[in-house]
């Protein structure tokens, strides 16, 4: 199980220095209830989104199609569960073979997390077979956005993750990378953009080789009723910001006011992203962000578009509106 909070406050500078993060030895793994290894398994793309049933699999139309709606970086798909609790299922699969993959590949997965209701859908990776099968050692958490806040606050993204998810996992303390609090919010986005840039040097995060960006394994992004994504929100500068990495808030139209974000040019250089929305008061974000991004009523998850791939995760509430 993962270290208690008490783990995590101490600033950004000093756990650069800490030998926690060389790379860690590799565990061995606890006997897999799968028969099988698991195998990455990238999830169709096609002009129509897929809804889930169980095992039945249906179609459901847009008013654009999904080639209209697909950006020129990459891939986009979506899958439409009945229910948020199948939602999980899958999301869970999707994770634990994205990270299967990088794990082998360079034995090391990167994967951001976001606040909000995708803590919640991410609880099936805490149960069997996932917590028996992940090779947890070789996972990096990161934070897309962070309100700043003491991390037992409950305003706090990452006592959010803690509670529901890093508690329930063997994650390795040093490989969870949570913001310095201690620290106003421009110092907080500098001390973790510092943070960033050392794990790039050190091979933990991989470079995009076309924009020479932190480029993540895995980012898992909800989505606001106002269709913001990390705390980049409709009609604010920020979501132009094509400099920092990472950046900071101090007027957030919702509070706590003061916040640290990843910028668009970071997001978007992902490998993946998972965009996981529920709940019919997303609807109309969720229509609008596979209408053709030029439309003057652009909300910023439509600005999501990643060198890799992207797939929407969507209960049949949040997809009632396409």
């Amino acid at each position: 199980m993962a270290s208690s909070p008490r783990h995590f406050s101490a600033p950004l500078r000093a756990l650069l220095l800490s030998p926690s993060l060389r790379k860690p030895p590799r565990i061995p793994l606890r006997t897999s209830l799968f028969s099988q290894p698991l195998m990455h398994k990238a999830l169709a793309f096609s002009t129509q989104i897929r809804g889930v049933s169980g095992s039945r699999r249906v179609s459901w139309k847009t008013e654009a199609s999904m080639s209209e709606a697909a950006t020129e970086k990459g891939k986009r798909g979506a899958e439409v569960f009945d229910s948020e609790e199948d939602l999980s299922v899958s999301l869970a699969k999707y994770t634990a073979d994205i990270a299967d993959k990088f794990s082998k590949e360079k034995r090391s997965f990167t994967v951001v997390l976001s606040g909000g209701s995708l803590i919640k859908s991410l609880r099936k990776l805490a149960e069997p077979p996932y917590i028996d099968s992940v090779d947890w050692s070789s996972w990096h958490i990161f934070w897309a956005d962070e309100r700043v806040v003491p991390k037992d606050h409950d305003d706090s993204n990452y006592k959010l993750a803690f509670d529901g998810f890093l508690s329930k996992i063997p994650i390795l303390p040093g490989n969870v990378y949570s913001i310095n609090d201690a620290l106003p919010a421009e110092g907080a986005a500098d001390d973790y953009e510092t943070c960033l840039k050392h794990l790039v040097t050190s091979g933990v995060i991989s470079v995009s080789a076309a924009t020479g960006l932190p480029k993540f394994d895995l980012m898992l992004l909800g989505m606001g009723p106002d269709g913001n994504v990390a705390s980049l929100f409709p009609g604010h500068p920020l979501v132009k910001e094509k400099e920092k990495w990472v950046t900071f808030i101090k007027d957030s139209p919702k509070p706590p006011p003061e916040r640290i974000t990843f910028t668009f040019p970071v997001i978007n250089a992902s490998s993946h992203i998972a965009l996981v929305v529920c709940g019919a008061g997303k609807a109309g974000p969720v229509h609008a962000a596979f209408q053709n991004s030029r439309n003057s009523s652009t909300v910023p998850v439509q600005m999501v578009a990643p060198e890799g791939e992207l797939v929407w995760f969507l209960d049949k509430d949040a997809a009632s509106k396409l």
